[in-house]
């Protein structure tokens, strides 16, 4: 998502603040040293070929460790990383197809896209595998918030179709959301230096509520995944050590909770930075009340920045299904050996209850 590089690109100056390339100054230039490091066409391509490649990889370890699995819970949370790992390898394969074109062409935006159609897909696209990871990361940390805390609450965990229905419902959420500006809700528009389109940060009402909307929702989905995420460790803590369970506790919950703090500290680290400052921006214009038709400098080279940075969570996020598998964890410690099901921890059970869970217990 959102490489730019740093020259600027053929488009007029003078281009209308109605259409979606008049907003932004695109005669900002940094130095000479930063033009040729990053915006080279083959720093792009490697760029993109890396995450490719990670998440390509990190989708055949959940495959293959899916194959191996009889456990409903585990295999509806690999079904869970599977549709996060399809959805980076997607923006990041959608993204790349525009932008690093366009850095070994340079071709002119308003010759190319005079209906601004390249220009709203690309936007969407941003915004859609950008909210996708954030609101599954939310999703995931709940589901696994209910496994830990209320294991039997339920009869049978998450079955994989089940998985596969809440995947294709953030999806279809996430791109109602991306969808808004093509209907009037605000727009995309093309951004410093010229190789990307994003979300507007201009103070009129339907911008501010798009971008309002947009970093709210990813800010909300990364404070669920916090809480969530930090009660179903305090839990699994608890359990672990008491002293009649050490011996018997559940690896799989280890190594699950591991891969979803992991996605969360680096949705965290990548995405907070630009969706605190969406949000200050757009505050801040609407309290001095100045009309403005153009971002300020700052602020694109700003929002450069902090999209690069958003740009590193779809190439790390597969490497934390690749190196916190259980396998790997072994290794690292190998104390962490296959041990009863998290059953065994719940002696006083209904009995029918007890034999359901036991049977499924079985097949891990």
């Amino acid at each position: 998502m959102g490489w730019g590089d740093t020259e600027p690109p053929n488009v007029s100056l003078a281009s209308p603040p109605h259409t979606c390339f008049g907003v932004v100054n695109l005669s900002l230039s940094l130095n000479v040293t930063q033009g040729k490091a990053i915006a080279s066409p083959w720093f792009s391509t490697a760029f993109g070929l890396i995450g490719l490649c990670s998440n390509l990889f990190a989708l055949y370890v959940l495959l293959s460790s899916s194959r191996q699995l009889s456990s409903r819970s585990r295999s509806s949370f690999l079904v869970f990383l599977c549709g996060l790992v399809v959805t980076d390898f997607m923006g990041l394969l959608v993204t790349a197809a525009v932008i690093i074109p366009y850095h070994f062409t340079k071709f002119n935006w308003a010759q190319v896209d005079p209906g601004c159609h390249l220009c709203n897909f690309l936007g969407f696209s941003m915004v859609f595998f950008g909210q996708c990871p954030l609101l599954l990361g939310a999703t995931m940390a709940g589901e696994r918030f209910v496994g830990i805390n209320r294991p039997f609450s339920r009869s049978t965990s998450v079955s994989k179709r089940r998985a596969w229905a809440i995947v294709a419902t953030v999806w279809g959420f996430s791109c109602a959301l991306g969808l808004l500006p093509v209907l009037g809700l605000g727009r995309y528009t093309l951004q410093y230096p010229g190789s990307w389109c994003f979300l507007t940060l201009l103070p009129d009402a339907g911008n501010v509520v798009f971008c309002l909307l947009f970093a709210l929702l990813g800010v909300c989905s990364v404070l669920l995944s916090f809480v969530f995420n930090t009660v179903s460790v305090v839990t699994l803590c608890r359990v672990y050590h008491d002293r009649e369970s050490v011996q018997r506790r559940r690896d799989s919950e280890v190594e699950m909770m591991v891969q979803l703090v992991g996605i969360m500290v680096i949705a965290t680290i990548c995405w907070m930075p630009l969706l605190v400052f969406i949000i200050q921006t757009t505050l801040q214009q609407l309290r001095t009340g100045d009309p403005l038709h153009m971002l300020p400098g700052q602020t694109q080279q700003l929002l450069l920045i902090y999209i690069r940075m958003v740009t590193w969570n779809q190439i790390l996020d597969p490497w934390v299904y690749i190196l916190f598998r259980r396998a790997v964890l072994q290794r690292l410690h190998p104390g962490l050996r296959a041990r009863p099901s998290l059953l065994s921890l719940y002696p006083v059970l209904n009995p029918s209850l007890r034999r359901k869970l036991t049977q499924e217990g079985r097949l891990q």
